[in-house]
């Protein structure tokens, strides 16, 4: 008989929210950017030609995406890995 280790996770109301890393005027630029960024990608995927051109409109929207997503969350993994806390936001509890 073997037995097998699940990780245990913690109850939705234990979990660790994640923290804030974004300035307000970050987030608003990141969301209209990236909502830029899906309606072009997907107007140029219309008219693709290659399949080049198909691979670098997809990684568009896909980026459009990731700036659309951290903005609304307001919270940047990248700059959570890099330790970048902007000075505005450092100083509020």
């Amino acid at each position: 008989m073997t037995t097998q280790n699940h990780a245990v996770r913690p109850p939705l109301t234990e979990r660790r929210r994640l923290s804030v890393n974004i300035t307000p005027i970050e987030r608003a630029c990141r969301i209209v950017l990236g909502a830029a960024a899906v309606v072009a990608a997907i107007a140029l995927l219309t008219g693709a030609g290659s399949a080049v051109a198909v691979i670098l409109e997809v990684l568009l929207a896909a980026a459009g995406l990731d700036l659309v997503v951290t903005g609304a969350l307001g919270h940047c993994p990248l700059y959570q890995k890099l330790g970048f806390v902007p000075s505005s936001i450092r100083s509020q509890p």
